[in-house]
């Protein structure tokens, strides 16, 4: 079953890169670095976003919104799209059809199939967030959803159709968290990927006062939805893979339950200090936010303080929402960026490749756009120059912001901060296309490679609304190279890598990832763009079990398969 899934994909990827397809082509007349459009309708995306009452958000989890996917779950080569959805409160509920998450398969030609029923995946909850990975290591990618509620696992059949089995699996939780961001990840480098999940709080409607009903239910003077203050806190949970299909509860024995009293949402995978091994930062609200360094022996400390990604260069802990990672400077190092509640900016965090990291949001022209709340947030190339630019979904918490000038607005635009590749970001979201100047309450981001052709879409679950599907229509030179990894010994994803891709003049550095930004996964593939690069010398890879190898490079403007074991080894340092 696994070789013929790979045997499937690279036989799809040969033909794609050999047609460069483009369904949505790029016009010289647009300006770079970008010009992002709205597909979604036109290639069948309509399905709204449900979470409690469009209109009046009583309760903090009508407010938090929903996830999305970016999977190829039937891996003919094409990525498909995943949009997590809510529920509604019984008391707005209505006579129909209960809400449910979406799948839509690629159709190859700019549209989408809703193919929700026929893979099995109709289950109504109240869906918060979703990450990918395979971790029974059978060739195709499952889902796990995160719920106010229990959470859910879909098992991947390998024919079209998934299977939930979070009970047997031993992933559904008590029901009593409040499960948000969550991230595949082998922590412990046995080739079987673990599970991160982080959470919100304990919410019980029954027990949540009224808006306006003490100090934790008031913004700016205007009665609002309590919380997160005065709700009680909920701890992450690790999850360790046990092979034949259950996990083991280890966030007591981890230390990752240590974090106590903190109210998380969105979870990044990071090697920060750079030792092979991965660590772990998830971006909290209102409290500081957390960073597990990886002690290489199934236990984690949370060094967020002492690193200096807990809290903001004025010693202040902000209200974190989504989170992404990337080397932006292109000096092998990855760092960290934060999105953050209104009336205070997003942060981001350079890693200095010494196990510290310093906030330079200000030096690198990003301490603006205060009125914004973001949410969804991913380092992504959009012009392929080589430097990881930003894109970012907002939108308020509050309705009562439109009506009783609070100085913000509940639908807001999304921002692309493209990278100056001298540490800086420029602002160019109002000159870079209708697609970010429409006001809409923005949730979950992935971004990914929709139709092999070397741009980055973007795919954005909209609050109470329909989503976005973002296509890059500006023109440039310049090149790209896709990176798929097949594991063997390592997980079959190769979730945790580290992929260098050595060029003339300069190394380009990534890692591939399960979740991130808000509560959502993008493209498991990696994206390097390359700029005038037209002959990298050759590609490095550290697999998740720390060993190294490198590949040749055939050529750019292709997505290449890399196979663990294929490539020239590396002698350990």
């Amino acid at each position: 079953m696994k070789l013929l899934a790979v045997s499937l994909w690279l036989a799809a990827s040969v033909m794609c890169a050999q047609t460069q397809q483009k369904v949505y082509p790029a016009s010289a007349e647009h300006p770079t670095p970008a010009w992002f459009v709205d597909v979604a309708a036109k290639a069948g995306i309509t399905v709204r976003n449900v979470n409690g009452s469009a209109t009046n958000k009583r309760y903090i989890v009508e407010a938090t919104g929903s996830g999305v996917a970016i999977v190829d779950y039937d891996r003919d080569g094409w990525l498909d799209i995943f949009l997590v959805n809510g529920q509604e409160l019984k008391a707005d509920a209505k006579d129909k059809d209960a809400p449910t998450s979406h799948l839509f398969r690629n159709n190859h030609d700019g549209t989408f199939t809703d193919v929700t029923a026929k893979a099995g995946l109709v289950s109504t909850a109240w869906g918060q967030g979703v990450c990918v990975g395979d971790y029974d290591n059978d060739g195709w990618d499952d889902l796990y959803v995160t719920d106010y509620g229990k959470n859910r696992l879909f098992h991947n059949q390998g024919d079209g159709t998934f299977r939930e089995v979070a009970e047997q699996a031993g992933v559904a939780g008590n029901g009593k968290e409040w499960g948000t961001g969550c991230a595949f990840v082998d922590y412990d480098r046995d080739g079987k990927l673990d599970l991160m999940v982080a959470n919100y709080v304990h919410f019980d409607l029954a027990k949540t006062p009224a808006p306006g009903a003490d100090a934790g239910c008031m913004w700016k003077g205007a009665p609002v939805m309590c919380g997160p203050r005065g709700l009680p806190s909920a701890k992450n949970i690790l999850y360790h893979n046990e092979g034949n299909g259950r996990f083991k509860d280890v966030s007591t024995v981890s230390g990752v339950e240590k974090t106590d009293a903190h109210y998380c949402f969105s979870v990044t995978t990071l090697d920060y200090n750079e030792d092979g091994w991965p660590d772990i930062y998830v971006a909290c609200d209102s409290t500081p936010s957390a960073l597990y360094r990886n002690n290489h022996n199934g236990t984690f400390t949370d060094v967020g303080a002492d690193t200096g990604v807990a809290f903001n260069e004025d010693g202040r802990e902000q209200a974190g929402m989504g989170s992404t990672a990337a080397d932006y400077m292109g000096d092998g190092h990855i760092g960290l960026f934060k999105t953050n509640f209104s009336d205070d900016t997003s942060t981001l965090y350079r890693n200095h490749g010494d196990g510290t990291f310093e906030d330079v949001t200000f030096p690198a022209g990003l301490g603006i756009n205060l009125d914004a709340l973001g949410w969804g947030v991913m380092f992504a190339d959009v012009d392929n120059d080589g430097f990881p630019d930003l894109l970012v979904a907002n939108g308020h918490v509050y309705p009562e912001v439109d009506s009783a000038d609070l100085g913000a607005k509940f639908k807001e635009p999304r921002f692309l901060y493209w990278n100056q590749q001298n540490g800086k970001f420029k602002d160019v979201s109002k000159t870079s296309g209708p697609g970010l100047t429409e006001p809409l309450s923005g949730r979950g981001l992935a971004v990914g490679d929709l139709w092999n052709d070397g741009r980055l879409e973007e795919v954005v679950n909209n609050l109470s609304d329909r989503p976005m599907l973002l296509v890059n229509e500006a023109a440039n030179g310049n090149h790209w190279l896709g990176v798929r990894l097949v594991g063997t010994t390592s997980n079959r994803d190769g979730i945790g890598a580290r992929v260098t891709v050595h060029g003339g003049k300069r190394s380009f550095v990534d890692e591939v990832r399960s979740g991130s930004s808000y509560s959502s996964s993008s493209d498991l593939r990696l994206h390097f763009g390359l700029g005038a690069e037209t002959k990298p010398a050759s590609i490095e890879v550290r697999w998740p079990n720390g060993e190294s190898e490198t590949f040749p490079v055939e050529g750019v403007d292709r997505f290449v398969e890399l196979t663990e074991g294929k490539g020239k080894a590396v002698a350990a340092k």
